[in-house]
């Protein structure tokens, strides 16, 4: 075992690591300036803060995929490169909504990404943060949005999809915020991110202001269940990963899962601050920094977060 150091990217929100069946890892993250999509590629997880970012694509200079680039992830689906990401076509963070780019080259450092187009959501408003996963042979995507007739910014919707812009099946929502510390700030559920073990899936979550509320809560449902009722959905009445003055990091959150070197260890990547009082809007306080740390589980076969740290043991 040897010890991680926090952060393990500075300045870089949003934080998505896809360790990949070729054995390279892949990181992707918001950059302050919100004007492109970077990715980083190492061997190993710690080799990621030293690899250099290759930028895979650029805002539009106007309308649409013009504004406030967020939140991109890297899929492999079907043998081609995924990457989800929201823009805007204005500087108001509620014109956002969810775009994806595609690349079939074999690697994806050097490889050209393409505008896919615009993901159907079956809502034309607010919508962010898309996370893929695969269950059965079926894709499904989990992301963030806005309905007008529900109070709060972002509730959190799944569909098994038909393509990767195309849901097979009418969304369903999983989550609204609805619990006090899904609304300190805001109303918010969103940054879902989905693990499968022990006969479960577990979709992750973040809720309230991107401030030191920012917090991770927890849903879950057995594999073998219809994903998309809604009601075989429980939902922890608890955040999981929170703020922690006492390690000095603030406001935890839009996390991802991967795994270490040895196949085996689970790792919870996430970003956090390392203050908890921030001047003006959060959304451009830079420094929500990409941090990592592995994490264990408890004998109901329920993932144990801990809490944010400045150092963590790794294989």
């Amino acid at each position: 075992m040897t010890r991680h150091k926090n952060p393990l990217i500075e300045q870089r929100a949003d934080p998505f690591i896809l360790r990949h069946e070729n054995g390279n890892y892949y990181f992707t993250a918001s950059v302050p300036e919100y004007d492109r999509i970077e990715l980083r590629c190492a061997k190993t997880i710690g080799g990621l803060r030293e690899a250099a970012p290759a930028v895979v694509w650029r805002k539009r200079r106007s309308g649409e995929m013009s504004c406030l680039i967020w939140a991109p992830e890297l899929h492999y689906v079907g043998g081609r490169w995924l990457i989800y990401f929201a823009a805007g076509h204005t500087m108001d963070v509620l014109d956002h909504r969810i775009y994806a780019l595609c690349c079939d080259d074999p690697d994806p450092m050097s490889g050209t990404f393409a505008e896919a187009g615009r993901v159907e959501t079956g809502m034309d408003t607010f919508a962010l943060d898309a996370t893929a996963f695969e269950r059965e042979g079926s894709q499904y995507l989990v992301w963030a949005q806005q309905d007008p007739a529900i109070a709060g910014h972002s509730n959190l919707y799944i569909a098994k999809m038909k393509d990767p812009l195309t849901p097979a099946e009418r969304p369903a929502m999983l989550s609204r915020p609805e619990l006090p510390w899904e609304c300190r700030g805001f109303a918010v559920n969103e940054g879902p991110a989905a693990l499968m073990k022990n006969g479960r899936i577990f979709v992750s979550y973040s809720a309230s202001a991107v401030d030191h509320n920012y917090c991770m809560g927890l849903l879950w449902n057995d594999l073998s269940a219809d994903l998309s009722d809604p009601a075989a959905w429980k939902k922890a009445e608890r955040p999981v990963f929170a703020s922690s003055p006492e390690n000095g990091w603030y406001g935890p959150g839009h996390n991802c899962f991967t795994k270490a070197e040895d196949g085996e260890t689970d790792l919870l990547v996430y970003h956090a601050r390392q203050y908890a009082n921030i001047d003006g809007d959060p959304l451009y306080d830079p420094n929500r920094h990409a941090c990592v740390k592995g994490f264990a589980w408890d004998e109901s076969g329920f993932p144990v977060f801990g809490a944010p740290v400045s150092e963590t043991l790794l294989p």
